[in-house]
């Protein structure tokens, strides 16, 4: 989080990288450095660690991608240039260095001591191909959002790429930073466009591991790289790699308790969290939230753009019955604010929405509905969410009821994860019921999501007075200034009902402890099956 003007971001960012000199990957060999990849006295490295997954990959071009499971195989393969420790600050990873020249030029220092999988170098080249041509072809996953003041990337330097922005955006160094995959531009800058690159076979990795084998419904194997600088032993732990599919989470639970997996990657259901800490053989790791669930309510279509319907709809859920009896109290409150409150300096209070079917009722009367002698509205809405996720699925449920305590009629309409995508991109839905993972930096969460422009604005928000907030909190260097713009811009998007913020949750990963070494990152996305922390692991014993 920058809270200083741009020429102390040059200062602060190289003293972040000292300071997290002894947290920093480090290549074989050297002295002093410490990716927290230790390795007890009886641990073993080798062998195939089998990773439990709920969905195929749907795209292998990490720049399109956007499903947990493709983020989860291709960040494997693709670096990125930071990485964000469990405390949610910013560390080295491909870069070593970053910072600002001056207010629109912005910089990264790399590694180098990488290699593609094919021998090639990774340089600055491949890091300023994969922005330009990001930029240039607008793929559909969310990096190109983050690009909008990009004017051109430069390789100034085999290890130097530099960044002209046509405005001031003080988020834009460790935003993209940490969001980019760089891909090798020797294999996608063959293709026509990166937009519409498939990347489906003969795979070149710069990550700890290369897919070599995929069959689509069972699993997606990766074999371990010769030299990987990122971890401590500059290769890989496990020499193999396997994403199983399963059908949901609980087939997922039954096949690590029987040894046929060894981690699973989605997060445990909060009913079995308790139940899997006790049980012998199996290891829970606690990971620390940074995105939210949430709804979206469509207002592109009547009466779903009158924010009086909006705001009825959003008194007549019970936020609190949800956390505690869906989530056992593993969830807290964001006071229906877009912004996490573990991010303390960004976060301010707010009043979360009231759950009062009878002041829904009032607000659907405001809004010139009349109940009928069944004390419905007639109004119905679907309820868009994926049946892979257990817990949006069971407190789908809640909201129906609770929306039935109000007049309103909300009909659920479930799907398996690559069709709810795909019906969540185009818009194909009344109310949309999901997570987000990350929201690292709200400026950035909110030029995506709240922005005309913004790649996952699935409800086309368009609200000047919220963009202009939203674009001067980009632009200011002062983080004394970006921070009133940022939470009124919270303010505005609470009381318009724009994004329905539920809660943020703690989360709970399962694997056998015959595995060990693994590196906790916040968030489902990351959790431990980041690639620092599939490289790092090592049997027991």
């Amino acid at each position: 989080m920058k809270r200083s003007t741009l020429p102390r971001l040059v200062a602060l960012a190289a003293a972040t990288a000292l300071a997290l000199g002894a947290c920093a990957p480090s290549g074989p060999g050297d002295d002093g450095a410490d990716d927290g990849a230790t390795q007890g006295a009886g641990d073993t490295s080798g062998g195939t660690l089998t990773v439990a997954t709920t969905t195929d990959v749907v795209n292998f071009n990490p720049l399109i991608g956007n499903s947990r499971t493709d983020s989860w195989v291709t960040g494997l393969m693709y670096p990125r240039l930071l990485h964000i420790n469990e405390q949610g600050a910013k560390e080295p990873a491909l870069a070593v260095d970053w910072g600002w020249v001056d207010e629109v030029t912005g910089y990264w220092e790399i590694r180098d001591d990488m290699t593609w999988s094919d021998g090639e170098p990774l340089t600055a080249e491949d890091v300023a191909f994969t922005l330009n041509a990001t930029k240039e072809d607008q793929p559909s996953g969310t990096l190109v959002g983050q690009l909008g003041y990009l004017d051109r990337a430069e390789a100034v330097s085999d290890t130097r790429v530099e960044v002209h922005l046509t405005e001031p955006d003080s988020s834009f160094v460790e935003g993209v930073g940490f969001w980019a995959n760089i891909v090798p531009e020797h294999v996608f800058g063959s293709a026509p466009s990166v937009a519409e690159f498939a990347n489906d076979s003969d795979w070149v990795s710069a990550g700890p591991y290369v897919l070599t084998e995929v069959q689509r419904g069972q699993d997606y194997v990766l074999e371990a790289v010769e030299n990987y600088p990122l971890v401590e032993a500059g290769r890989p732990g496990p020499d193999e790699i396997v994403f199983r599919v399963y059908p949901d989470v609980n087939t997922e639970i039954l096949a690590l308790q029987n040894g046929d997996i060894d981690l699973i990657a989605n997060a445990l259901p909060p009913a079995q969290v308790a139940e899997l800490q006790d049980a012998d053989g199996i290891t829970v790791e606690e990971i620390p939230g940074l995105g939210y669930a949430h709804m979206l309510y469509n207002m592109d279509r009547e009466p779903l753009d009158d924010v009086l319907v909006r705001q009825a709809l959003a008194h007549a859920v019970d936020y609190e019955a949800i956390r505690e009896v869906v989530l056992h109290g593993q969830a807290v409150s964001t006071g229906s604010s877009p912004i996490m409150p573990v991010l303390a300096d960004w976060y301010e209070e707010l009043e979360e929405y009231e759950y009062d079917p009878e002041l829904s009722r009032s607000l659907l009367e405001e809004a010139g509905y009349t109940a009928g002698s069944d004390g419905t509205y007639g109004l119905t809405f679907s309820l868009l969410y994926s049946l892979q996720d257990p817990i949006v699925s069971q407190w789908a449920n809640l909201v129906r009821d609770g929306a039935a305590e109000a007049g309103i009629t909300i009909e659920l309409e479930g799907y398996e994860r690559n069709t709810y995508l795909a019906k969540t991109q185009e818009g194909d839905y009344d109310i949309y019921a999901g997570t987000f993972a990350i929201m690292e930096d709200p400026r950035v969460n909110m030029s995506l999501t709240y922005l005309p422009d913004g790649f996952i604005n699935y409800t086309h928000v368009d609200d000047p007075e919220l963009s202009e907030l939203i674009n001067q909190a980009r632009v200011v260097p002062e983080f004394d200034e970006q921070l009133p713009l940022v939470q009124e811009a919270a303010r505005i998007v609470r009381e318009q009902v724009y994004d329905n913020i539920m809660y943020t949750q703690n989360l709970y990963i399962a694997h056998s402890d015959e595995w060990t070494n693994f590196i906790v990152q916040p968030s489902e996305l990351l959790s431990i099956v980041n690639p620092t922390s599939l490289a790092s692991a090592t049997r027991v014993g």
